[in-house]
C-alpha cells in the first residue's frame, strides 16, 4: 500500500503577503483524494523527530539556540521564515514523516512525505526555507539502525541541495547528486558528489536528456541500496522562482525516470515534495500530484 506523511502541522499559518505557499500542504492530499488516486487510509500522521537523532545530523548548539528561539537575526533572516514555537515543531514533524516514510519504503518499495525536501539545512545552520535537514536525517536514521548501508539522494529541485552535500561531504556511503540551476539560489554552491548546473531557460529535452547521462553515470561507481528523493516542482517554467523552462509534462517524465529506476533495480525509494512557486496554486498542486499517481501506477 502506498504511505505518504501527512500532518495538518504542515501548513503552519506564515505572516500575510510571505511568499512561501503553505496552502500546498492542504490542497495537495485533497486533490489526490477528490481524483481518486489514494484514500484517508493511505496518509499516517508523523510523529516528532527524536532530539537524540537530531543532534546526530545537526551540532548540537545550533539545536539549542533553534529550540529555544534564540537564533541571531540574521540567522533567522538565513531561513526565510520569522521564527516560531510552532515552525520549529513543524520542522520536527516534517522530519519523522521523512523517517517514518523511509520505514514504509522499507515495507512497500516507495513512500511519500507531502511536505520534507529541506535540503538547504546544514548541519549549524538553516538557510532558504529549511531548518532542519529531513533527508540527511531520514538517511541516518537508517544507517544508524542497519537498514541501508549506502544510500542515494537525487535532488531535481531547482535549487542546489547545499545543506545536504555539506552534511555529507566526507562521506562515501552517501553520494549526493543534484541537477539545478545554475544562476539560481544558493549562490554559494558547496560541492555534491555530483553537480550538474544547467542554464536558464533549460527545457524538457535537454534536462532529461542530462538526468539519463547523469544516473548512468552514477550507478557505474556507487551502488545505492536506497533512494532519497528529493522531487522539487519549481523546475517548471511559470515558477517565480526557478528561471528553468520545463513542462509539467516534462516534470512528470522526470519523476518517471527516477521512479522506474528505483522499480527495476528493486531499490526503495523515499519521495520528499521540495519547492514549488508558480504564481497559479493549480500547476503547483498538478506538478506535485503527478508523483503520487505515478508511484500507484509503477509500484502498485
Amino acid at each position: 500500500m502506498l504511505k505518504i506523511a501527512w500532518s495538518s502541522e504542515y501548513a503552519h499559518p506564515l505572516p500575510p503577503g510571505h511568499r512561501f505557499p503553505m496552502e500546498k500542504y492542504e490542497l495537495l492530499p485533497q486533490q489526490l483524494m477528490y481524483e481518486g488516486t489514494v484514500s484517508e487510509r493511505n496518509f499516517f500522521a508523523p510523529d516528532a523527530i527524536e532530539e537524540s537523532l537530531i543532534i546526530q545530523v545537526h551540532d548540537a548548539q545550533y539545536w539549542e539556540k533553534l529550540k529555544n528561539l534564540a537564533l541571531s537575526r540574521s540567522e533567522e533572516r538565513a531561513t526565510g521564515f520569522p521564527l516560531s514555537k510552532e515552525l520549529v515543531d513543524r520542522e520536527t514533524i516534517i522530519a519523522g514523516g521523512s523517517v517514518r516514510a523511509a520505514l514504509f519504503a522499507l515495507e512497500f518499495g516507495i513512500s511519500l512525505n507531502i511536505a520534507g525536501g529541506t535540503h538547504h539545512a546544514f548541519t549549524d545552520r538553516g538557510e532558504g526555507f529549511c531548518l532542519l535537514n529531513d533527508i540527511a536525517l531520514a538517511n541516518r536514521y537508517l544507517q544508524n539502525e542497519g537498514l541501508a548501508k549506502n544510500i542515494l539522494v537525487i535532488d531535481l529541485d531547482v535549487h542546489q541541495g547545499n545543506g545536504t552535500a555539506q552534511i555529507f561531504n566526507d562521506d562515501p556511503s552517501v553520494f549526493t547528486f543534484s541537477m539545478h540551476g545554475a544562476k539560481n539560489y544558493p549562490h554559494r554552491k558547496e560541492k555534491s558528489d555530483l553537480d550538474i548546473e544547467l542554464p536558464d531557460g533549460t527545457g524538457d529535452e535537454e534536462y532529461l536528456t542530462q538526468l539519463d547521462l547523469a544516473l548512468e553515470n552514477i550507478l557505474k561507481k556507487f551502488h545505492p541500496d536506497f533512494i532519497m528523493y528529493q522531487c522539487g516542482v519549481d523546475v517548471l517554467e511559470t515558477d517565480k522562482l526557478g528561471r528553468l523552462g520545463m513542462s509539467i509534462e516534462g516534470v512528470k517524465m522526470r519523476d518517471k525516470k527516477v521512479l522506474n529506476l528505483a522499480k527495476e533495480l528493486k531499490l526503495p525509494i523515499m519521495c520528499s515534495m521540495g519547492g514549488g512557486y508558480s504564481e497559479k496554486i493549480s500547476h503547483i498542486i498538478e506538478a506535485h500530484a503527478q508523483v503520487y499517481r505515478l508511484a500507484q501506477d509503477i509500484f502498485f
